[in-house]
């Protein structure tokens, strides 16, 4: 039987981790399912490039237009990613409550919950949560956040879908042109704006933080550093990448990621690297699927969650000073094969519990009849 699908998440270029997930989820359900799939879009014309699926541009879309494109659907998908924090609560759950209004089944699909201090966004997860069909969350601390909300489902805890990105290969020409030498060791760092997603980020420390972290590097191990911006638009990655390379010493030996590239070559780049200092947390996904040593900079409970899975250490950012950093470098540096083992016993885990996601949504998906066309 065929079934049509909506997805909707953060999706619509912006965002390389956002694209890695629903490249991960649209492949798997693809090969498992007989599927019609829409996904709604920030950015549709990007999503429909990008993923070779039909894609509509939902926050352009009036209410009655949206209802219609619902009407349609055998399922609503709503995730991955870390999608319900405060200021985007309202704009995915709208579309929620007006599926469940329509009668149409919704799958919460791996998400991450908070940071939620609003309390109208608290009461909002928790009610329209309570009415959908299924929910899997990708750490422990989103499903304890979501009873603790009064959410009274059965939660699943399965793991990110981008942790199944398959790597393209990242061309050495590539690497010729963004200005990567051969013979120095390449250390890649993520940085990420402030925000809702977190909102206790000092800019101006975690840029001098990072900037003296960079030296560092390159002082200590005779690296050269690429800053890779996971996320573009106004005040983001590469702004952010470049203001904390103009707080630092070493600036000919620091440069930002230029060219477009997909999540796959991302990933594929990553493996060119001998390690990282990260923040984004796909960033920091790609290195442990890529098996490369990497020291995690947490701003927020879903790169802890991610963290605590893995078993690595962390020290939130806010609490770090210079001296801190540089050293918890050293160390893991000098520790680097022991976290490679580490990578190489626990990623194959996750990625199992990953691929759960999928099986759980298709054992749901067969359990439904068609409705499409029901008004």
């Amino acid at each position: 039987m065929s079934y049509k699908v909506a997805i909707s998440g953060s999706y619509g270029g912006m965002n390389l981790g956002d694209e890695a997930i629903l490249e991960s989820i649209l492949k798997a359900l693809r090969v498992s399912a007989d599927v019609d799939i829409v996904v709604f879009s920030r950015n549709s014309q990007d999503t429909q490039a990008r993923h070779k699926v039909r894609a509509v541009p939902i926050r352009e879309m009036h209410k009655d237009e949206v209802r219609e494109e619902l009407k349609k659907l055998d399922l609503f998908i709503l995730g991955g990613g870390g999608i319900l924090f405060d200021s985007l609560v309202p704009q995915f759950l709208r579309d929620v409550t007006w599926a469940k209004e329509l009668g149409v089944p919704v799958f919460v699909y791996a998400v991450s919950v908070g940071p939620l201090k609003s309390a109208e966004a608290r009461q909002l997860v928790a009610e329209v949560l309570n009415k959908v069909d299924k929910i899997t969350v990708r750490e422990s601390e989103a499903k304890r956040e979501l009873h603790d909300l009064g959410v009274n489902q059965e939660i699943e805890v399965t793991a990110d879908p981008a942790l199944l990105l398959k790597a393209e290969p990242f061309e050495r020409d590539w690497l010729i042109k963004e200005g990567v030498a051969a013979d120095q060791p390449l250390v890649g760092f993520s940085v990420r704006e402030p925000g809702p997603a977190a909102p206790d980020l000092n800019v101006d420390h975690y840029h001098a933080v990072l900037a003296n972290a960079a030296d560092f590097m390159i002082d200590r191990f005779n690296a050269q550093i690429l800053f890779v911006p996971m996320e573009s638009g106004e005040n983001r990655d590469p702004q952010h990448s470049h203001a904390v390379i103009a707080k630092m010493a070493n600036t000919q030996r620091a440069s930002v990621l230029k060219g477009q590239y997909t999540s796959a070559q991302l990933l594929g780049l990553v493996a060119n690297m001998e390690f990282i200092v990260g923040m984004r947390l796909h960033f920091l996904i790609f290195s442990a699927i890529q098996k490369v040593p990497f020291v995690p900079l947490p701003y927020a409970a879903k790169v802890k969650g991610f963290l605590a899975d893995l078993g690595m250490p962390m020290a939130p950012i806010t609490e770090l000073n210079i001296g801190k950093l540089c050293a918890f470098l050293d160390y893991a540096w000098d520790t680097r094969k022991n976290t490679v083992k580490k990578l190489e016993e626990k990623v194959p885990l996750l990625q199992a519990q990953a691929k759960r996601t999928n099986q759980i949504l298709c054992d749901f998906l067969a359990s439904l009849r068609p409705r499409a066309g029901v008004s």
